[in-house]
């Protein structure tokens, strides 16, 4: 048997950090890796205003956001107004500069509350791959298993596009970037390459060629021109293996009642997002341990990346929406179709502590 990790501290890579708008120039600090942490791939949503959803930015593109319920390409009236990150700073980032008390509401408004998921992936720093029928640019970290592919479009069927992962990808987001609107193309191994979900919907796993019916190996991936390779439209791919006790790309089988299933990632998540893959009408849906630290207090807090929507909290309206954070995976405390129907999900998940870290030291529940 190997080493149970090689990720002792999960927040060298990855942190979630809560802040408060202050309506312009804010420096949001994440304190992670004793204040090494400069972020690749960044990912804020407004928890309190229904009407702003979450936005991605990441270090290979620089300040253009991206939407999660939407399918808009880089949207250049968010930066013309100046609502997006300004920069990607050794220990967070800089909110926008814009002084409309409206526009700012995306990443910084005065006074609302901000929930903002972090990876540090390679500083920026990117490489040309030339060797696929796509070239691309890439920046990667095979030590935690994620990429950020930036491609054009050549048309064709079935293209190879090279992810640097060094291992077989499990998940990968397909968005493209300019030519009008595209939807989020994602790619689950449980799903396999002839079916895709889009990040941007509730719609259930839907059958594609948009990857080439060819399902990624460990050199590349493959995109087709229905959608992940269209002609002279440019492209950026998100691209994640697992890495033992620290994340993990995988799938369960709902039980239809509240006693659900256990789920085990080998690690305490830090970072839950899970899809029902067979029904259509459930929203994909967040939890993190920093929003909802404690199990079973009836405050379990929830984010639909699909939607504008705000924060949900267990117990609204008289609906649960349970979810227990242990130290080696998570439990399934409810009947919702978002999460437990009889059906098939999927899920990726991050680390807080690994169950049991490189030199035996296990991690306990919360």
């Amino acid at each position: 048997m190997g080493a149970y990790t090689t990720i002792d501290d999960s927040s060298e890579f990855f942190t979630t950090t809560l802040y408060t708008g202050t309506g312009a120039n804010q420096d949001v600090v994440n304190d992670a890796n004793f204040g090494n942490f400069k972020p690749d791939f960044l990912w804020i949503k407004n928890r309190g205003n229904g009407s702003y959803g979450s936005h991605i930015y990441d270090s290979s593109r620089g300040a253009r956001g991206l939407h999660t319920d939407q399918n808009y390409g880089n949207d250049p009236e968010q930066i013309a107004s100046g609502t997006v990150v300004q920069t990607f700073n050794t220990n967070g980032f800089r909110g926008g500069s814009s002084s409309n008390i409206y526009n700012i509401l995306w990443i910084n408004g005065l006074n609302n509350s901000y929930v903002s998921w972090q990876w540090k992936i390679n500083g920026g720093t990117t490489a040309s791959r030339t060797d696929a029928n796509i070239s691309s640019t890439n920046q990667v970290n095979t030590k935690m298993g994620m990429s950020i592919l930036q491609y054009s479009g050549n048309g064709g069927t079935g293209q190879s596009v090279k992810h640097s992962l060094g291992a077989v990808p499990e998940m990968f987001w397909v968005k493209r970037l300019n030519g009008g609107h595209g939807d989020w193309f994602v790619y689950h191994k449980r799903m396999g390459n002839t079916k895709h979900l889009h990040l941007n919907t509730q719609a259930n796993a839907a059958t594609t060629s948009d990857f080439g019916n060819y399902g990624p190996d460990v050199n590349d991936i493959f995109v087709n021109n229905t959608g992940t390779c269209i002609s002279g439209e440019t492209y950026v791919a998100y691209c994640w293996t697992s890495i033992q006790g620290f994340s993990k790309f995988g799938s369960y089988e709902g039980t239809g009642n509240a006693n659900g299933p256990f789920v085990a990632t080998g690690f305490k998540p830090a970072f839950v997002m899970v899809k029902n893959i067979d029904n259509s009408g459930y929203d994909w849906a967040i939890m993190d341990s920093t929003r909802t630290p404690n199990n079973a207090d009836g405050q379990y807090e929830w984010l639909w990346p699909n939607l504008t929507a705000a924060e949900f909290t267990d117990g609204d309206s008289g609906i649960n929406m349970e979810i227990d954070f242990l130290s080696n995976g998570f439990k399934i405390r409810t009947a919702r179709g978002e999460l437990n129907l009889q059906s098939t999900f999927i899920y990726m998940a991050f680390a807080e502590n690994p169950f049991v870290t490189s030199t035996g030291t296990p991690t306990t529940a919360r």
